[in-house]
């Protein structure tokens, strides 16, 4: 499509596979990530490095995807993709910045290369030199983008939250089985770099150093209203309809998508995240790390919750709403799973979880933060990382013999490398599923502002419940569905 495509002579993916193979043999621990610097292949043999594709150049696929990425000298991002293309074009430059930036701990890659700009993801993925693609888009996006990418013979590194969906999510998972590519969720709680807390933390709980797991509590914030819902006209470097994607057209105005004037340096939280069309707000932007690392520590990661009830408040609430932004607000649901766990999710906790037991508590959380009304931030005074009820529990040590959870050293080092072996990555998309299933529930929840019964089995709701059986899927435009 007006790109031309330059076939490889061998087969990337094979070569890559045959050359660790020989080079550092086939012993290769699933839980110590081994990106292999350049010096084993050759510094300058790009062919032998794992190409990478951006889909998305906001503000967390510029500080941070592109950012972690451009440190291993195994792969190298060649090309970037955004229907925005003053982000588009901003992110080749944000690519080369961190190369840059790297250049020193990554044998010498300095970004001199040619890189590819798209508008369109479908015709980056037709790009038969790029083995892989990280996804970082709204998160109505996310499952359909991520299939596509997947049927396209592409490996994932996908932004959490999975899907916007249940039913998305499922789709996504299946399909992911089916090609049998690699997907990594940015589940980064997982990885012990830069947060060793929690792993530290579910292995305790695993290993009942707190007695009987009782109760999770789960502090998130909340989002308040808000947001200008004036029309605007659509600016030129925009491709309004397919930011829209699947979801349902509606007119464009700035809060409803992102930042204009912060387009190049992306640092601003776009306002899409405050609507629910293209997201769930709060309970699947931070509940998708907060909850994954509940079922973690219980040993649930392909499961979820079997009741899940409570409150929250929508700006739309207030008959005289007049703002844009309409996700939950201040809310407390709580859930229940089969192994009699009860879990409480609330913006009243503190951001972090916490995992209390008949003979004692655990604590984890990223850092010093406090919670504001649109984001946690960062707080010098804020509480501990990781805390307990008696400090002799985090002394104590995991045994040989005990339950030793999958160490990471970082997430996207973990992906890198499970391309290469094609070993499952720490946060396989089927768990990522189930993480984000746990937090629509809790949406689903607070939107019926009832109590619902859920099989995780059969993902689907008890008592023939058609009410919330509607809510596991969205209407989707044909022209951008799966």
């Amino acid at each position: 499509m007006g790109k031309k495509q330059n076939k490889p002579s061998i087969s990337r993916r094979r070569f890559l596979t045959n050359s660790v193979k020989a080079s550092i043999g086939t012993t290769i621990a699933l839980n110590l990530p081994t990106i292999v610097p350049a010096s084993v292949f050759g510094q300058h043999a790009p062919s032998n490095r794992i190409n990478v594709a951006s889909i998305g150049c906001g503000r967390i696929s510029v500080s941070h995807d592109m950012t972690e990425i451009a440190r291993y000298a195994g792969a190298r991002i060649m090309a970037v993709c955004d229907v925005d293309k003053s982000r588009a074009d901003a992110g080749v430059q944000a690519v080369r910045n961190n190369y840059i930036k790297a250049s020193a701990i990554n044998g010498g890659l300095t970004g001199d290369w040619e890189i590819k700009t798209y508008y369109d993801y479908k015709e980056l993925l037709l790009n038969k030199d790029i083995d892989a693609v990280h996804i970082s888009l709204p998160d109505h996006q996310h499952a359909i983008v991520g299939v596509h990418a997947v049927r396209a013979g592409k490996d994932v590194y996908l932004q959490k939250p999975a899907s916007l969906t249940i039913e998305e999510g499922r789709i996504l998972s299946n399909e992911v089985k089916k090609t049998g590519r690699i997907l990594q969720m940015g589940s980064q709680q997982k990885s012990i770099n830069p947060w060793p807390q929690f792993k530290k933390v579910c292995e305790l709980v695993r290993n009942g150093r707190i007695g009987q797991l009782k109760t999770i509590e789960v502090g998130l914030p909340g989002d308040p209203g808000g947001g200008n819902p004036i029309q605007m006209p659509v600016p030129a470097n925009l491709n309004y309809d397919a930011w829209l994607g699947a979801t349902p057209a509606v007119y464009y105005t700035e809060d409803r998508v992102h930042s204009q004037a912060a387009a190049g340096g992306v640092t601003s939280r776009p306002g899409w995240l405050r609507c629910e069309q293209f997201g769930a707000g709060m309970i699947t932007g931070w509940g998708a790390h907060h909850i994954d690392t509940a079922h973690w520590a219980m040993g649930m990661e392909y499961s979820g919750p079997v009741e899940v009830w409570g409150h929250a408040n929508f700006p739309t609430d207030d008959p005289h709403y007049k703002g844009l932004w309409n996700v939950h607000g201040i809310f407390r649901t709580e859930a229940l799973y089969a192994n009699g766990v009860h879990m409480i999710v609330s913006n009243e906790l503190p951001n972090g979880v916490k995992f209390i037991g008949t003979e004692g508590w655990l604590w984890a959380t990223r850092g010093a933060y406090r919670v504001t009304d649109s984001d946690p931030v960062a707080d010098k005074d804020g509480i501990k990382p990781i805390d307990a009820s008696n400090p002799r529990i985090l002394q104590s040590v995991i045994g040989p013999n005990e339950i030793q959870l999958y160490e990471s050293s970082e997430q996207h080092a973990n992906w890198l490398d499970c391309i290469k072996t094609r070993k499952q990555p720490v946060a396989p998309v089927e768990v990522g599923h189930r993480s984000c299933s746990a937090c629509l529930l809790h949406q689903i929840a607070m939107k019926l502002k009832r109590k619902i019964y859920w099989d995780p089995d059969k993902e689907m709701f008890k008592n023939n419940d058609k009410e919330a059986t509607a809510l596991l899927s969205r209407p989707r435009r044909k022209q951008y569905d799966f």
